[in-house]
């Protein structure tokens, strides 16, 4: 599904010029639950990023579902971007004037989607994610652990082939933080390829694949034992 081929990302700040990511070479498959662990500053963020095409590497080439999409326009990556791949952040990035239904609707308000399909698909993903009860509430109406299943639903209200997470846990406690990998490995088995970066040993362990970054390489590539 996502190829990169000596992928680095440097950024440049007048003469001085610091490398994020250094030569990664990287396959993720389809369906593949993928979890991206090392020290702050390490490029695992860098790295979701570029994956998420939020960003472009500096040298190398990406390779999404076949496509070399290196070179393509921002208006391009826009397009693939809004059908392909869904986000999930540590800050959940709602917005306290829409209802719980509307922000999650908002994802589709840049798509060919009917209007009474939109409503129709975000009451069914609200339900799916046990929130359909909180669907006319505002976003500071929820616990943290219900904001982070309204913009898990509103990641995947598209139906993206690749969820990338960064840091989805991080401003929950361990009770809400537990009940988000739950949703992420549901999601994941029912055939969404998940990419997570995440601090915690316990969360990176729940991945079938852990990748572990050090100065920006990839120092480890571990599949899990079943």
């Amino acid at each position: 599904m996502i190829k990169l081929k000596a992928v680095s990302k440097i950024h440049f700040a007048g003469e001085v010029q610091t490398t994020a990511l250094d030569q990664i070479d990287l396959d993720i498959d389809a369906g593949e639950y993928v979890a991206i662990t090392g020290p702050s500053g390490c490029g695992k963020s860098t790295l979701l990023g570029l994956l998420g095409l939020l960003d472009v590497p500096t040298q190398g080439s990406y390779e999404f579902e076949g496509q070399d999409i290196t070179t393509w326009s921002e208006n391009k990556l826009n397009q693939l971007r809004r059908g392909r791949i869904g986000f999930i952040f540590q800050s959940f990035n709602l917005i306290e004037e829409l209802s719980v239904a509307e922000n999650v609707e908002l994802a589709l308000e840049y798509t060919a989607t009917p209007a009474r399909e939109r409503r129709e698909r975000v009451a069914a993903m609200l339900e799916k994610l046990g929130i359909s009860h909180r669907a006319k509430h505002r976003p500071s109406q929820l616990s943290g652990g219900q904001q982070q299943r309204v913009a898990i639903a509103r990641a995947l209200i598209a139906n993206p082939a690749v969820l990338l997470a960064d840091e989805p846990t991080g401003n929950l406690d361990s009770a809400h933080g537990d009940e988000v990998m739950r949703l992420l490995r549901t999601i994941n088995a029912e055939g969404t390829t998940v990419v997570m970066v995440t601090h915690s040993p316990s969360h990176a362990a729940q991945a079938s694949r852990t990748l572990h970054l050090l100065d920006g390489r990839i120092v480890v590539d571990a599949l899990q034992a079943a």
